[in-house]
């Protein structure tokens, strides 16, 4: 075996790709931990209801404009609440993902996020 390398693998240097991986975890960590105190907000039904989410996918808030309250139709907002709430979460994952990717050039690395 060549030495500080493995055969077949170009002799890369296993310390170098050590350190470089911890480097990587101790940034993705960074990132987690911002994002997980980052909050993203979506509306539905043209604004008659917001959604605020944090980076850890929790409901912080929800408003819902009074003039959408109708006594006689429940049914739409709960629709509108369920869609914004859906909405919100998405925007936190996609914005996870989104940062996730960028620190990790795109590897495909289940489970790290």
């Amino acid at each position: 075996m060549a030495r500080g390398g493995f055969p077949g693998m170009g002799g890369m240097d296993m310390n170098k790709l050590m350190k470089q991986a911890q480097k990587m975890q101790k940034e993705m960590e960074k990132v987690q931990g911002e994002l997980e105190e980052k909050e993203f907000i979506a509306t539905a039904g043209g604004g008659a209801v917001k959604v605020t989410v944090n980076g850890k996918k929790q409901i912080l808030a929800i408003q819902i404009d009074p003039d959408v309250l109708d006594p006689d139709d429940v049914e739409m907002l709960q629709d509108l609440v369920l869609t914004a709430c859906n909405q919100a979460l998405n925007v936190a994952e996609k914005e996870t993902t989104s940062q996730m990717q960028k620190l990790t050039g795109g590897l495909n690395m289940p489970g790290m996020f």
